[in-house]
């Protein structure tokens, strides 16, 4: 990988350590919030790359609150069971009530 596409990844990393617990954002919130709006997809490949990195991944979910990245996640309902140790409801892969636990870092930060 080049070395601005390994220091965006550090950038997402960065946001993505200062969601707050029991919330969470979209991999376009983020792109969005480093100044690269069209860069969701760039975002999930850094979640994908995120392992072993202390980095809250099971936050970060599409722009509708699909859990879209769980395969990426060791176990079958990893994702979604880190989600509702946080009291975050998910029915059918998606975040119940997505608007009261969405965190956006444009306002947040």
């Amino acid at each position: 990988m080049k070395p601005e596409t390994l220091n965006f990844f550090d950038k997402v990393y960065e946001v993505a350590r200062l969601i707050p617990y029991g919330k969470v954002t979209s991999y376009g919130a983020i792109a969005n919030y480093l100044g690269a709006a069209k860069s969701a997809r760039m975002v999930g490949y850094a979640m994908n790359g995120s392992h072993g990195k202390d980095v809250p991944a099971h936050r970060v979910v599409n722009r509708k609150g699909l859990l879209t990245g769980k395969h990426h996640f060791d176990g079958t309902n990893l994702m979604q069971q880190l989600l509702e140790s946080e009291d975050i409801e998910v029915v059918d892969n998606q975040i119940q009530n997505f608007e009261s636990v969405f965190w956006d870092p444009v306002k947040a930060l």
